[in-house]
């Protein structure tokens, strides 16, 4: 529900910030001062058109915030489905609009800048505005299959059948794209095929390449690598002079003076290691030398495989480090292929499995659809009386798509028909209402479903444009109703409307030399009381205007 709202800047509000209620709450003023300013803004805010003009004058831009309570799943799932739920606050989303004197607008919700589009997903699922000149969920036929089912108690089923339908698009999509890769399966398995062949034959092992090029550089290099080495091994071990001679002779010579003065032992000892590490050395030396060999057979054969390893890499247009995985894709490949007629008969099972499931929650969605039609439309039909239309009569009229295919909502497109003056034929009510019938019809039918509906906040610009007297007492007696399911807010120019109020807001506007103003405000009952009998009286209230007020305030 709608908590609280502030409105700076926009047409002759300066500045107005608004806490609201639960229940049903009226806003009344004397006409003209701008009684619809705040459903103006609640538009804006949700996504309406903006324009320049909206700007308060000589302001260089209008911002509109509006906080509501979170307390429907589907609000928090839709808001976390889009990255834009509060972590800090899972409880409240905060949705900001601002406008600039040239009239170009920028939305938020949660902090997060999101386009126009995204602000009118949200709003209609937090606010539905019923009056003239605003946008009206009620109008579309989605929004009146999704009332109609909600009344039903359709949700689990209808969410069965949409995972159903899912599930069939899904595998009906894989089916198709594998009948048409048929065609080129033949040509494409025949080079796979021999691909294949031309890859296991050559048995190209994983991490191979690497091996084979480091044994390649050695046995290339091995005269120079047992030449060089041969010497190294002499120079350290085997000739007279050698390191490990001259470190050996040292050693003995200073092992001599170590006796006479203590502090050679450290030298001594850095030299016994070094004479250590080198007689280490020159063994491991001496090993691999052993381990060299001229190997012209095995050179030419390393010649011969690594070449071939980069020519099929050249032939398959990769890198040759890349040919191991290469050939194990094309393997896959191929055997995914050899295997798609199984595959094919496979899901072909499948999409008629889901086909027929579908059908089958369909029809039962069918019959659940048509039993509640009935009963919803003469409830309807029956408030629809009771406000001053006599005349009207109201169908829910469920016609069938004539597909033999599932669709996604089901086989029937659900519209509401009306008429509202005798001898003329029901069409549909986007098509055949003014802006007050189609308030009162509004009414009348979120009276009755108010209890299923997803939508926590109502509005009602001007029900009661047009009536009077006991109607307008009727449509007050609905409005608060209402209330006790939804947070209701209603601009009223009526007071037997503004009297059963469980919250009342007053507006006025105020005018100097230099500016016009217009404030909102909570009325107390004493307050109340006397705008009631404003209402009632007109400009001079009497004291049996206000004993009537205050009569029409306590029957509530």
């Amino acid at each position: 529900m709608l908590n609280h709202i502030t409105i700076k800047n926009l047409a002759v509000v300066d500045f107005l910030e608004l806490e609201l209620n639960t229940g049903f709450s009226v806003l009344t003023g004397e006409t003209g001062a701008g009684k619809s300013i705040l459903i103006d803004a609640l538009g804006l805010v949700l996504g309406d058109r903006a324009e320049a003009a909206a700007v308060r004058y000589g302001a260089d831009r209008a911002d509109i915030t509006a906080e509501f309570e979170l307390n429907n799943n589907q609000i928090s799932q839709w808001l976390s489905d889009n990255d834009l739920d509060d972590a800090d606050n899972l409880s409240e989303c905060l949705i900001r609009r601002t406008i600039n004197a040239k009239g170009r607008s920028r939305g938020f919700v949660n902090g997060q800048p999101v386009p126009l589009q995204v602000l009118r997903e949200l709003g209609e699922k937090l606010v539905n505005i019923h009056g003239q000149n605003t946008h009206q969920a009620l109008l579309k036929t989605d929004e009146q299959r999704l009332l109609l089912d909600n009344f039903a108690g359709n949700n689990a089923l209808r969410k069965e059948l949409n995972q159903c339908y899912q599930q069939w698009q899904k595998k009906s999509a894989e089916y198709k794209k594998l009948q048409q890769d048929t065609s080129e399966r033949d040509a494409r398995l025949d080079l796979l095929r021999f691909q294949v062949q031309e890859l296991q034959e050559f048995d190209l092992q994983e991490n191979e390449l690497p091996q084979l090029e480091e044994e390649h550089k050695r046995l290339s290099n091995a005269s120079r690598l047992i030449e060089t080495s041969q010497s190294a091994y002499y120079r350290l071990s085997e000739d007279e002079n050698s390191i490990s001679s001259q470190i050996s002779h040292t050693l003995n010579e200073l092992t001599a003076l170590g006796e006479l003065d203590s502090r050679l032992n450290p030298v001594l000892e850095m030299l016994n290691n070094a004479f250590i590490q080198i007689d280490e050395a020159g063994s491991e030396l001496r090993h691999y030398i052993d381990s060299l060999e001229l190997d012209p057979e095995r050179l030419n054969w390393l010649d011969q495989r690594i070449a071939g390893i980069y020519d099929l890499a050249r032939k398959h247009h990769i890198e040759a480090d890349e040919l191991y995985t290469h050939a194990e894709t094309l393997n896959q490949e191929l055997q995914q292929l050899e295997n798609a007629d199984s595959h094919l008969e496979t899901l072909e099972k499948e999409v008629e499995e889901f086909r027929k499931a579908y059908f089958i929650l369909a029809k039962k969605l069918t019959a659940e659809r048509e039993k509640a039609s009935q009963l919803l439309a003469e409830q309807v039909m029956s408030h629809i009386h009771e406000l001053g239309m006599g005349h009207c009569v109201f169908e829910i009229r469920l016609q069938s798509t004539d597909s033999e295919q599932p669709q996604l909502h089901g086989m029937e497109v659900i519209e509401f028909y009306v008429t509202t003056n005798p001898g003329q034929p029901l069409r549909p009510l986007s098509k055949v209402v003014s802006g007050g019938e189609l308030s009162r019809i509004s009414l009348a039918i979120q009276v009755v479903t108010a209890q299923f509906s997803d939508i926590p906040t109502l509005i009602f610009d001007e029900v009661d444009v047009g009536i009077g007297g006991g109607i307008a007492e009727m449509v007050g007696s609905k409005l608060r109703l209402l209330g006790s399911n939804s947070q209701v807010l209603c601009v009223t120019h009526q007071p037997q409307v503004a009297s059963q109020a469980h919250c009342h807001y007053f507006v006025e506007k105020q005018s100097d030399d230099d500016s016009t103003k217009t404030t909102i405000k909570v009325l107390d009952k004493e307050q109340r009381i006397d705008e009631i009998s404003r209402m009632l009286g007109g400009v001079k209230i009497t004291a049996q205007t206000r004993s009537h007020a205050k009569e029409m305030l306590e029957g509530k």
